[in-house]
């Protein structure tokens, strides 16, 4: 009788342990659920929320909802939402394009067996451990009408005979931020495209030199193919970054002069935090997040990521 008893304590004993054990993992999974929905998906739907009310804080009176006005202004009456969009795009394909081609000629060059090579791949990833802060201060220095590097390297080659004003021409300020942001962001291809070089096989390259293939050749049947799948997530990454670019812009130009430089980006920063109207500015957002993921998702349909040729 006492082992009849005892059947159920031992079903239930092991019942529990066996919920604990499969418990444990999402248990486990718990703590970093809770920050991603409080530092994620709590903001995400914040902004969502504010983008169909009226909240500007110098002008609260006129808070409240306001359904999709936010919405049909942006599009309807807005026109500097259309030109900070076009600057955004040109400044994401010169940017992007720029860091890539430069960023695979560098990891093309580390790549190969030199003396000082371990110092001279340090060198270059420099410029990515450097802060926005800092990268936008010295820029602007070197950018500077009267003390500044580049004038007086001008002046000196005799290429000019007064001192430009970089940041403050609209000629010349998008260029110039354009040239900072590309010195910051091709370590950031470099080192990821070096690590994709490292992991292709060194018989590829014996058997191509055996059937007498150029160096041209093995560009581009070995190691861009091989790199192909870094390369997709690669831009991708900085599509999503440059697009989203504000330090750097913010400090050299502020979106100016004449708004040649005012990207997207900096459009929603000066509406949002600058201007305070945080209704206005997440409508933007969302506009802008709603762009990104159906460029992302085109970009990763057209490019096969992931899929074998």
């Amino acid at each position: 009788m006492e082992k009849t008893t005892n059947i159920p304590s031992t079903y239930n004993k092991a019942k529990k342990k066996k919920i604990v054990i499969n418990a444990t993992p999402y248990l486990l999974l718990l703590p970093s659920f809770i920050m991603i929905v409080a530092f994620l998906f709590y903001p995400m739907g914040t902004v969502f929320y504010y983008s169909f009310q009226h909240y500007d804080i110098s002008a609260p009176f006129y808070d409240g909802f306001a359904g999709l006005d936010n919405y049909i202004k942006i599009f309807t009456k807005d026109k500097l939402f259309y030109s900070s969009l076009i600057n955004s795009v040109k400044w994401v394909v010169s940017e992007v394009g720029l860091q890539l081609v430069f960023g695979l000629i560098f990891a093309l060059l580390l790549n190969e067996k030199f003396k000082f090579r371990g110092f001279a791949r340090t060198v270059t990833f420099l410029p990515w451990a450097i802060s926005g802060v800092l990268t936008s201060v010295m820029w602007m220095l070197m950018y500077n009408e009267h003390i500044g590097v580049f004038n007086d390297i001008l002046r000196k080659l005799g290429l000019i005979n007064k001192n430009i004003s970089f940041l403050s021409s609209t000629n010349s300020a998008f260029i110039s931020v354009v040239i900072a942001e590309l010195w910051r962001g091709i370590p950031f291809f470099a080192v990821t495209l070096l690590a994709g070089l490292q992991n292709i096989p060194d018989e590829l390259y014996e058997a191509a030199k055996v059937d007498g293939a150029t160096w041209i050749d093995e560009l581009k049947n070995i190691t861009l193919p091989q790199l192909k799948n870094t390369i997709v997530l690669t831009t991708l990454l900085r599509i999503v970054w440059e697009f989203n670019n504000v330090d750097l812009l913010y400090n050299l130009t502020g979106g100016g002069p004449a708004n040649s430089t005012m990207t997207y980006a900096m459009y929603i920063a000066n509406t949002a935090v600058k201007g305070s109207n945080f209704g206005y500015g997440s409508a933007l957002t969302v506009i802008g997040f709603s762009i990104l993921t159906i460029v992302a998702l085109i970009y990763l349909k057209l490019s096969n990521y992931n899929e074998k040729e």
